[in-house]
């Protein structure tokens, strides 16, 4: 079978190939589209402070506690959370949001801002 190209458009990523770019996606939808990943970063992108694992528990319903340590870990290894424990008792662990973690949240607050738009 023979492989058909894209047409080559005029858009930002100049000298990219449209193939390599599809491909990525399926990177992207890995990170953003498991349960509970967008209702854990984009709180974070709107504090300095940073967020307990308890704060996200109540703040998330309807995420288990299993869903919500899986996520947290793979945004960690992912290196898009940064993930602080205190030798304290009770344990007390933080997040925050690394310098890649806040650009993919302000890449995803402006797909949101354009659905917004788009979608009156």
């Amino acid at each position: 079978m023979k492989e058909t190209k894209l047409p080559v458009m005029n858009c930002s990523f100049t000298g990219t190939d449209p193939s390599s770019l599809m491909a990525e996606t399926g990177q992207l939808r890995k990170i953003i589209t498991k349960r509970g990943t967008l209702e854990i970063l984009i709180p974070l992108c709107c504090t300095t402070e940073p967020v307990r694992y308890k704060q996200f528990h109540k703040a998330l319903k309807g995420i288990s506690s299993k869903t919500l340590a899986s996520r947290l870990k793979e945004l960690e290894k992912g290196g898009i959370l940064d993930r602080r424990a205190y030798s304290e008792v009770p344990p007390r662990v933080e997040y925050r949001l690394t310098v890649k973690g806040q650009e993919l949240v302000e890449s995803v607050i402006y797909l949101l801002q354009w659905m917004k738009k788009w979608s009156r």
